[in-house]
């Protein structure tokens, strides 16, 4: 049990060593294509706290992946609609929201720049202006919550 504790903190650690460099992961949008206030309150919808920023971009803007990785999971989920979660460097999960269409597959890799998918309005945005809903967390963070 030690020596398989031991192999896991490893892992852990080399996944932490990976260097990562940020991507704005609609194609051609700057900072001036997100409200910063969208990060801490949701501008609509159901939820008060609103993890994660909305890009605004025209419908079918390639989305393109922040950071190189394996890619997790596709799929349709209710409040998201067609999304894809990417487990990048430093053992992050790049959560992508609201998509028109998915572009990639779960359990392929991605690298930085990559098309993933494109800008929608799918899930609880339906109706909405097109955006890419867009967040990050640590997968060990997110392991601690599961397990609390």
């Amino acid at each position: 049990m030690l020596k398989t504790i031991q192999f896991l903190a490893v892992i852990l650690a080399l996944g932490m060593l990976i260097p990562e460099r940020g991507l704005i992961p609609v194609k051609n949008a700057t900072n001036k294509d997100w409200n910063t206030n969208s990060f801490w309150h949701a501008p609509w919808g159901k939820s008060g706290v609103h993890k994660g920023i909305d890009i605004f971009a025209r419908l079918d803007t390639p989305v393109l992946s922040s950071a190189g990785g394996l890619v997790i999971y596709t799929g349709n989920i209710s409040m998201g609609g067609n999304v894809v979660a990417v487990l990048g460097p430093k053992w992050r999960i790049h959560y992508y929201a609201h998509l028109a269409s998915v572009d990639t597959k779960t359990l392929s890799w991605t690298s930085r720049g990559e098309a993933i998918g494109t800008v929608g309005n799918s899930g609880n945005a339906a109706g909405k202006a097109p955006h890419l809903h867009y967040s990050g967390t640590h997968a060990h963070t997110l392991s601690m919550a599961i397990l609390d």
